[in-house]
């Protein structure tokens, strides 16, 4: 317990930023401080965090529609990472001559929700183990379907978002043909422009090298 204690107490200097990151209860670093992230981000711009608005987005953690039936966040936002926002620009102006676009569910999740979503779905098929941390507190992964932009409609997919059964993995093949046409052309979309997929949720994908941008736990209201 002594070596843990004395542990918590030293600073962890993250990859490609001169200065040091406070590790939590279980080791990791974890940027606690909005006063720390702004001082990343000036030391290494592509670190922002940048306020999602020109996207579809259907938040749910904002509200009680979600699988914890609580609220998670204190207003429906989206945050993601310069080079993840970015990248998703490039594949929205991709989109948009095919009369497809892109609808958000969720992007940066501070990491004290990830600890709460654990207490209720213990399970790292569906759910970040705090003792790791997402791509989600670090601000490279994002939650996403397709649409129709002339409709808004979703394109029809295997299951909702956020269904924890074996029929949102990628392998699960007991679907209609345009089912798994719709999956596997969002996949390839999305690998194709800088990202990687999960196999077991078909809506979650993260930027390659997610290890370059630290874990974080700051709120919605300190970003915005």
């Amino acid at each position: 317990m002594k070596n843990i204690f004395i542990l918590s107490l030293l600073l962890f200097s993250f990859p490609g930023f001169s200065q040091q990151i406070p590790l939590n209860k279980y080791g990791l670093p974890v940027v606690n401080s909005i006063t720390l992230y702004k001082e990343i981000v000036q030391a290494d711009p592509s670190q922002a965090l940048v306020h999602v608005t020109d996207f579809a987005m259907d938040v749910r953690y904002a509200t009680k529609d979600n699988f914890t039936k609580t609220v998670l966040y204190p207003f429906p936002a989206v945050y993601l990472r310069r080079p993840a926002y970015e990248a998703l620009l490039n594949l929205k102006e991709y989109l948009e001559p095919l009369g497809l676009g892109i609808k958000i569910f969720d992007g940066y999740r501070p990491y004290r929700v990830t600890e709460k979503m654990w207490e209720i779905v213990p399970d790292d098929r569906y759910a970040a183990d705090p003792k790791k941390g997402s791509g989600h507190n670090r601000g490279v992964a994002v939650d996403l379907t397709l649409i129709y932009l002339k409709t808004g409609q979703e394109l029809p997919m295997p299951t909702p978002y956020d269904d924890f059964t074996e029929k949102a993995h990628f392998e699960y093949q007991d679907l209609d043909e345009e089912i798994k046409e719709n999956r596997l052309l969002l996949r390839t979309l999305m690998e194709a422009h800088g990202f990687m997929a999960i196999e077991t949720e078909w809506w979650h994908f993260y930027l390659k090298e997610p290890q370059k941008y630290p874990l974080m736990d700051i709120g919605f209201e300190e970003l915005k």
